[in-house]
């Protein structure tokens, strides 16, 4: 699986350079993310515009990301270029379930505001 890796403070950002997420990378993926998410990173924006097709366990793979940062932190997916990804994403409803921005700046625009909104629904002085 050939992917790139961006790590700053307040993100992590992940490209996939491969132009088909199936079976054969997807369990790697989700490695990936079990081991990002155990290193606390509390941010992941996840670029699929390097991808042309995904399968049912790259959908899986999708969805294990964000159930583990569900919570947590937040999961970002951009770069979603594909007709057919979105088309499936469509299909299969997805778009109700997960965070896809269009540009790697404005998720990285909108991981850092998420970040800066869970800090001040959890400053414990707001509330006096």
């Amino acid at each position: 699986m050939k992917f790139t890796v961006d790590k700053q403070e307040r993100y992590t950002y992940l490209k996939l350079e491969e132009s088909t997420f199936n079976s054969l990378i997807a369990p790697d993926l989700k490695s990936e993310f079990v081991f990002y998410r155990n290193e606390g990173i509390k941010n992941l924006i996840l670029d699929l515009s390097a991808v042309e097709y995904v399968d049912s366990s790259g959908l899986s793979a999708i969805l294990t990301a964000e159930r583990l940062w569900k919570g947590f932190g937040t999961f970002v997916i951009t770069g979603v270029v594909s007709d057919n990804i979105k088309k499936l994403i469509t299909i299969s409803r997805l778009d109700t379930v997960l965070t896809i921005i269009p540009t790697r700046q404005e998720a990285i625009d909108y991981v850092l505001m998420d970040e800066i909104a869970r800090e001040i629904d959890s400053d414990p002085e707001e509330g006096q």
